[in-house]
């Protein structure tokens, strides 16, 4: 396998002597992350091996899986189709207690939310080993597989206790971006403060003249309400905060000036779920989650709150690795194959999906809304992989 650049001779020689070559590593990446090192100088070259990749493995391919809890961002994506450099996620705890039916962390996270054990000890060696291995800023994101913002951060504070040190450790970190259903807590005052102060970039961060120039937020916060009846939400979001909740913390942190981003994300198809068809939702018993009309309205909130952007993207039927799927999965999944007939479902990463014809007669009209309202819309993966 070829590698990506020869390194210099930066490397101190302890380091070497207990770990082997820094190009033996380099070297020996999986070809799915290779991207990420090349352009790179040497040092950052280094600085990358160094926290990512796992020291003592004798495997012939490496992927990124040394850090403790501030991890690579998707670890099972192959980066040429995400090919943004590198990026980090903290999961701060396992599993999320608001128990969303179409979750994709479902398939592989535990039903049951708990914290992490040795969580704030694991954090602090990460930064001190961001510090140490003088890697170059990038992205964190809070968090893609759990919430941030769930009930155990009332009673745990692992989420402040990460934002501190991210705060601490500010030029390791470009954007920092939070996505939850529960801004309520997310607007006390202790939080906001953090907020603000993440979102201030000195003039010695090497960043400060990219975001100075672009005007981005170097923070955002992006609070998920894809539902505006109480009925859809209960069915759909059964364990998370009610839509009246989640639009009353989504002012609050807009008044106190907290960029903030709304995802009406997932979309679900709407009827006519066919072309000349007449069932619903209910014939396949099941409550109709979102109409046009509920879309239109949560567009216009968005304008009205000065939301910078809607992030969006169509649901996914997540099948559970260890678990049976849940009863009301079990009803999509015929729907969906009703919607794609003739076509069949495309099932990868864990869940089926609409052929991509289906999909735009799905995302296309929330798009239009957008426009008429002046909103900007990116899909969830181009939001991502935009994250400066």
């Amino acid at each position: 396998m070829a590698c990506v650049g020869r390194l210099g001779e930066g490397v101190d020689r302890l380091f070497q002597d207990e770990i082997g070559s820094i190009e033996d590593l380099v070297d020996r990446i999986d070809d799915r992350y290779r991207s990420v090192w090349g352009g790179k100088t040497a040092q950052q070259q280094t600085s990358l091996a160094r926290y990512f990749l796992p020291h003592a493995s004798s495997r012939p391919v490496l992927c990124p899986t040394r850090p403790r809890v501030v991890k690579w961002y998707c670890p099972f994506a192959h980066q040429n189709a995400f090919s943004s450099g590198h990026r980090y996620c903290v999961n701060v705890y396992v599993g999320c207690a608001h128990r969303c039916e179409y979750c994709y962390a479902s398939a592989y996270e535990p039903r049951q939310a708990t914290p992490k054990r040795d969580f704030v000890k694991m954090l602090l060696k990460d930064m001190v080993d961001l510090e140490r291995f003088d890697v170059p800023p990038a992205p964190i994101h809070l968090s893609n597989s759990t919430d941030p913002f769930q009930p155990l951060e009332a009673e745990v504070g692992h989420t402040r206790a990460t934002l501190e040190q991210v705060l601490t450790h500010r030029k390791r970190f470009s954007s920092v971006v939070i996505l939850t259903k529960n801004p309520t807590l997310a607007a006390e005052p202790g939080y906001v403060d953090l907020f603000r102060q993440l979102g201030h970039l000195g003039q010695n961060h090497p960043r400060y003249v990219k975001f100075a120039h672009t005007g981005i937020p170097p923070f955002l916060m992006e609070v998920s309400l894809a539902f505006w009846r109480e009925e859809a939400r209960q069915a759909y979001d059964p364990g998370a905060p009610s839509i009246v909740e989640r639009m009353e913390g989504i002012r609050l942190l807009r008044q106190a000036g907290i960029p903030l981003a709304l995802r009406i994300d997932p979309l679900f198809p709407r009827a006519p779920l066919r072309n000349n068809s007449t069932r619903t939702y209910r014939d396949f018993d099941l409550p109709e989650p979102q109409t046009l009309s509920d879309l239109e309205r949560l567009v216009a909130f968005a304008e009205e709150t000065g939301a910078c952007r809607v992030v969006y993207s169509p649901t996914k039927i997540v099948q559970p690795r260890l678990r049976p799927m849940s009863r009301m999965m079990r009803s999509m999944r015929p729907l969906y194959e009703y919607i794609a007939a003739p076509e069949r479902l495309i099932f990868r990463g864990g869940s089926w999906r609409l052929p991509p014809q289906q999909q735009s007669a799905v995302t296309g009209p929330l798009l239009d809304l957008c426009r008429k309202h002046g909103v900007p819309a990116k899909h969830c993966m181009q939001n991502l992989i935009e994250t400066p």
